[in-house]
């Protein structure tokens, strides 16, 4: 079992920066592939970015290249998303996840443990 937790959530601008970061409790978090993944209202949920276990991978959905980067820690067991040049339609639901597979996580098939989701609104 792996248990996800996200934080770092809120309210900015337009043009500004947050940084999200989830951190994993259980076994082998070096073993698993994570992502972040988002859902507006209204709308499905979403790939946003993956990194593989080692961190030697990365993938990242066309709306966010260049302005987010995942990375994690393996030691501190923590996986984070730095969101740069937000827009209004970054504001989502923003939901950490954990997968053996990094395809899975990429693809969002199947995933198998999802943190419980943080809030991002982007003001204009």
């Amino acid at each position: 079992q792996v248990q996800l937790v996200e934080s770092g959530g809120g309210l900015v601008q337009a043009g500004g920066s947050l940084r999200l970061s989830c951190a994993a409790s259980g076994r082998s978090f070096s073993s698993y592939a994570m992502g972040w993944f988002r859902q507006a209202p209204g709308k499905e949920r979403e790939f946003v970015a993956a990194i593989s276990n080692s961190g030697g991978s990365r993938y990242y959905a066309d709306s966010v290249k260049g302005r987010f980067t995942i990375s994690r820690d393996n030691v501190k067991n923590t996986v984070s998303l730095r969101m740069n040049s937000l827009k209004p339609e970054d504001t989502a639901v923003y939901y950490c996840a954990a997968d053996l597979s990094i395809s899975s996580v990429a693809t969002m098939n199947r995933v198998d443990y999802w943190g419980q989701g943080t809030q991002v609104t982007v003001s204009s």
